[in-house]
């Protein structure tokens, strides 16, 4: 068939689509998403069955924000909602760039990032990681110019684990011009249990250019209802709810999450688990000799580079599906309990 002749934007023809992990397999562990898991609560089924679905959800949310607000200490209009976190980065992305803009973001990171970036009209300044596999705030200090619009702190850094601590994160705030946007992605924040890790809760206010994102998809199970928000400024807020696609948090989504929030001590102790079953993933794969970086989230990585696509192979063999980034490593998602010892059974055929 002919190329069309539909004229594109050349730097989105060239923009490789979202691949989605490799998808579960029979009497096997799907270990590529970073979900959780446990399966719904019971009353959070419950609540997404009460929805009217042939009705348009409120499309600011009101409830939940109120809940997120009092949980924060700011009011309704200090919250914004969106469809994941990702959805939010985008919106924030699409406010602040223009042709030609910079976002600076740590790389290897989240790995949507880039296009993020892309689809904003932006360029990508991606600071390489260091010692540990983590952020160099240093660095990504360094790399803000005149014509940075964002900077992209991802903490635990996603796929490698570490977080940012809370002192360098605040030396690093120092450095950054009040008229660049800091998004500080914390996904997996409910994971983290390094005490000198930075908690965005405690700088909301501090400053004028800073915005914390987090998510119902993680440690709060809802990955499949979408469900991100974030905490900031309301003008920058304002900002990203102007470009936002109109209607795209559901009601049942926002049901569920004022559900969650009514569950939350249930809900944390099962993170608790979680936290215990990846300690002794991270011990057993050291034992066998992997250099595995501190994880803080609910995953692992191995750098293995060259070797990625052929370990890949063996965890699939295995019954153990993982997410694989080609010539930098394997990212394993901490899942179910027995999963650890199918997880451990492929790593020591690669030693």
């Amino acid at each position: 068939m002919a190329d069309s002749p539909l004229r594109m934007r050349p730097e989105i023809a060239a923009l490789p689509a979202y691949r989605q992990g490799r998808q579960a397999v029979a009497d096997g562990y799907k270990l590529s998403s970073n979900e959780n898991p446990f399966g719904p609560l019971v009353e959070i089924v419950e609540a997404v069955a009460r929805a009217e679905v042939n009705r348009y959800p409120d499309a600011t949310g009101p409830a939940l924000r109120a809940k997120l607000g009092e949980r924060f200490g700011v009011g309704a209009q200090e919250v914004h909602l969106g469809a994941g976190s990702v959805a939010l980065l985008s919106q924030f992305l699409l406010a602040v760039c223009e042709p030609g803009s910079e976002v600076v973001y740590a790389w290897r990171s989240f790995e949507a990032y880039p296009g993020l970036v892309t689809v904003a009209g932006g360029t990508s300044v991606q600071v390489p990681l260091g010692p540990g596999a983590r952020h160099d705030l240093d660095a990504m200090a360094d790399a803000v110019t005149d014509g940075t619009r964002a900077v992209i702190v991802c903490t635990p850094n996603n796929p490698t684990g570490p977080i940012v601590w809370s002192a360098e994160f605040e030396r690093f705030m120092t450095r950054i011009p009040s008229d660049v946007l800091v998004l500080l992605d914390e996904a997996y924040f409910e994971f983290v249990r390094d005490p000198e890790a930075v908690d965005g809760s405690t700088l909301i206010g501090r400053y004028p250019n800073l915005v914390l994102l987090r998510t119902f998809s993680k440690a709060w199970g809802l990955a499949g209802l979408r469900l991100g928000y974030a905490v900031g400024p309301e003008h920058i807020l304002d900002a990203a709810r102007a470009v936002a696609i109109p209607l795209s948090v559901t009601g049942q989504a926002q049901l569920a999450g004022l559900v969650a929030l009514d569950h939350e001590d249930l809900l944390l102790d099962r993170v608790a688990d979680i936290v215990v079953t990846r300690s002794r993933l991270v011990e057993g794969l050291r034992a066998l000799g992997f250099d595995v970086p501190d994880a803080q989230g609910n995953f692992v990585w191995l750098a293995l580079g060259g070797a990625t696509a052929a370990a890949d192979d063996v965890f699939h063999e295995h019954g153990v599906v993982v997410r694989a980034f080609p010539g930098d490593g394997i990212r394993i998602s901490i899942g179910e309990q027995e999963s650890v010892d199918r997880v451990l059974e492929g790593a020591a055929l690669l030693r």
